[in-house]
């Protein structure tokens, strides 16, 4: 059975393509659910609703997720409340 650090490994390898970062880095996911069937739902956020790369990070997300042994279904619920906020550690790695 799949589990949540095995999804959380697998999005460390999707990046934002605009900023060259991992998602879980970039503290865009927020939640991730991992059921004994082989459902995983994950809830996400972007820097902005208006994210260019919003629906080809979502596919990727997907995809990548669902090459796991042992997952039969990926769920991705994109939200905006709260509205995304780098934590200190974050802003200071994007110089910001």
């Amino acid at each position: 059975m799949p589990t949540k650090e095995d999804v959380m490994n697998v999005l460390k390898g999707v990046n934002d393509p605009e900023i060259g970062i991992d998602v879980v880095t970039l503290e865009f996911i927020y939640n991730i659910n991992v059921s004994k069937n082989g459902k995983v739902d994950i809830k996400m956020t972007f820097t902005t609703p208006m994210c260019p790369y919003g629906p080809m990070l979502v596919e990727e997300i997907k995809a990548k997720v669902s090459e796991i042994n042992g997952v039969k279904e990926v769920n991705v619920d994109v939200v905006f409340d709260p509205p995304w906020q780098p934590s200190e550690q974050l802003r200071a790695t994007l110089g910001v």
